[in-house]
């Protein structure tokens, strides 16, 4: 197949990466301004180590976090004949294999880079799924995979990160009383600005997030020439969703920004906090790639 890139994605990315970039110089002069002492290298040191420790152990992290285990050569001969079919067609590495007990049918993908990729699904959704609906949602994860979404969301993760671990150092700081009077003001600046960074990097990174869903559907229906499966899937899925017993989705609610639906209701989260776009709006956009593909 002959993949497009997609310029909204890369515009979107380039956009979002410019803004982030703005926001920490914004809150790094204003903390030297405040503190010339304090030990900001420290905190962005921090905060540099723990982003390279998620970037390059993100897929073992996701699968102790999801129970999810890597599954042998031998194992599922029809998923794994499925993914190899599918990386031929998308150009892509064969990528490790998961397999995750749970009533929750779901699909996620992970890893640093495509030579790195690990692409998971719950038991519960091969179960429920046709082959084309299932082939929709692998060739979806492999998508994100193909579009390096995991090192695009690490690396937009890293201001918020900052903001996060300067938030929690001030407060520990003031609740020990580790802070003097003379600076009193100053912190509690800080700290409402730390808040402020941390609530803005947040929203960019969820508008990214979302898009980067919108992507994957379309890099799905390119990989399959089939949206319609896409589409049913979804619904599939989504509906199921619902008679999930509570207790299940919480289990594996830490994921959800991996999954391809979010193991929670529509009415739970607001749609402006949500990692992924309204499964409706996701239907709409994948209607649209199919009269595309059909030359109308």
């Amino acid at each position: 197949m002959e993949w497009k890139r997609d310029w909204g994605l890369t515009a979107r990315v380039l956009l979002t990466g410019f803004l982030l970039f703005v926001l920490y110089l914004v809150f790094m002069t204003v903390l030297v301004l405040l503190f010339p002492s304090i030990s900001i290298f420290l905190i962005v040191g921090l905060a540099v180590v723990m982003g390279l420790v998620q970037f390059f152990f993100s897929d073992k992290l996701v699968l102790w976090s999801t129970g999810a285990r890597i599954i042998a050569d031998d194992e599922y001969p029809e998923l794994r004949r499925s993914v190899e079919n599918l990386c031929r067609e998308a150009d892509l590495p064969m990528p490790k294999i998961a397999i995750m007990q749970s009533p929750v049918p779901n699909a996620f993908a992970t890893g640093r880079s495509p030579k790195h990729a690990v692409v998971a699904c719950t038991d519960s959704i091969l179960r429920i799924l046709s082959k084309d609906e299932l082939d929709a949602v692998l060739a979806h994860e492999l998508s994100h995979v193909k579009n390096r979404d995991i090192l695009t969301m690490t690396l937009a993760s890293f201001v918020a990160m900052i903001a996060s671990m300067i938030m929690q150092s001030f407060f520990f700081s003031a609740l020990f009383g580790g802070n003097d009077r003379e600076n009193g003001g100053a912190w509690i600046v800080v700290w409402i600005l730390s808040i402020i960074v941390y609530a803005l990097s947040t929203l960019l990174m969820l508008a990214l997030s979302r898009y980067r869903e919108f992507a994957a559907d379309r890099g799905s229906a390119l990989i399959t020439r089939n949206p319609r499966a896409l589409i049913s899937a979804l619904n599939k899925i989504s509906g199921r969703m619902e008679a999930v017993p509570p207790e299940a989705k919480a289990k594996v609610e830490g994921a959800n920004a991996f999954f391809i639906i979010p193991a929670l209701s529509g009415n739970t989260i607001m749609e402006l906090f949500s990692t992924h776009p309204p499964t409706e709006k996701r239907i709409a956009a994948l209607e649209k790639i199919e009269a595309e593909l059909r030359g109308y």
